[in-house]
């Protein structure tokens, strides 16, 4: 893809996304962002799964969204989609072996010398699999997650549900860790009203994201918590705009904890420290994504 305008050659990254993008409504924005971003160089774009209680097949549906949604920006076989895990790890010693976490051990391990950051938007399974496979990667990339319950309890998280045993295989790894819990990725509210003016106009992908947004909107209608009727949280897109800018002033170091099977957090060591996020810009994050969805549909 020709890029919307120039980034200075040193401060690129290297970026692998991994995505449960079938799962809800909000991973989609994420993931474009990603690729609309020219500091960003993607390697790899990895379909992650989300449980079996909203599908069977969920790995596979979100390598086929991901798919998706690189069709409709014109970038199909621009860049490789793969398979993640297709269910949680089994316990914290056996990895879910998947090409996924083979892409994330052979990019951490390649010569480039470029800084690698690996985004997980949904289970950190295939995080857990590759530093099993091969714990050198530890001191070779850094991990941004979306997921976990607020500090200092923890509590109940989609994304930690989904596999628990992988995020205490990463919280009690070396490796560096970003970790932007429930409360915090939360604060990513939009308004349907505000999603529809800014989104939808923007050639084939905006009208999709803004159109896959508001079928998951009436077809969780019924559900008496959620979603609340005019506004959706694009949970995810933190983990693009970190990557941007990652907000000295607003994170603390903590000691990593281990996660207790109903998901609060039990605090037992002080050595391993993991950055995890108290605030994040949701302006700074939702104006550079509108902006960049509106120049890339001019380039059209």
């Amino acid at each position: 893809m020709k890029l919307l305008y120039d980034v200075p050659d040193p401060k690129r990254i290297r970026l692998i996304v991994n995505s449960d993008a079938k799962n809800e409504a909000d991973d989609q924005y994420a993931i474009v962002h990603a690729l609309l971003t020219p500091q960003f160089m993607v390697k790899g774009l990895i379909g992650a799964h989300f449980g079996e209680e909203r599908s069977q097949t969920s790995m596979l549906d979100s390598v086929k969204e991901i798919e998706l949604l690189l069709d409709l920006m014109g970038m199909s076989g621009e860049y490789s989609v793969l398979r993640g895990a297709d269910r949680a790890m089994q316990d914290e010693r056996m990895p879910v072996m998947s090409e996924g976490a083979k892409c994330i051990v052979r990019e951490a391990m390649s010569d480039d010398q470029r800084p690698l950051f690996v985004i997980f938007l949904g289970a950190i399974t295939d995080l857990a699999a590759a530093y099993l496979m091969n714990p050198a990667i530890a001191d070779r990339l850094t991990a941004v997650w979306i997921g976990g319950g607020a500090w200092p309890e923890g509590g109940t998280d989609f994304n930690l549900r989904n596999d628990i045993h992988a995020a205490n295989v990463v919280f009690n790894s070396p490796i560096p860790l970003w970790q932007i819990p429930r409360n915090v990725y939360c604060k990513m509210r939009v308004s349907i009203a505000e999603l529809k003016r800014r989104v939808e106009p923007c050639g084939a992908i905006g009208r999709y994201l803004y159109q896959q947004l508001l079928e998951t909107n009436q077809k969780w209608a019924n559900n008496p918590s959620w979603p609340k009727g005019e506004m959706w949280t694009l949970g995810d897109s933190p983990a693009v705009g970190l990557l941007m800018h990652d907000q000295p002033y607003d994170y603390d170091l903590k000691p990593a904890p281990r996660v207790s099977p109903d998901m609060t957090y039990v605090h037992y060591q002080s050595e391993r420290r993991i950055r995890v996020y108290r605030d994040i810009d949701v302006r700074f994050i939702l104006e550079d994504m509108y902006a960049k969805l509106e120049l890339f549909h001019s380039m059209q």
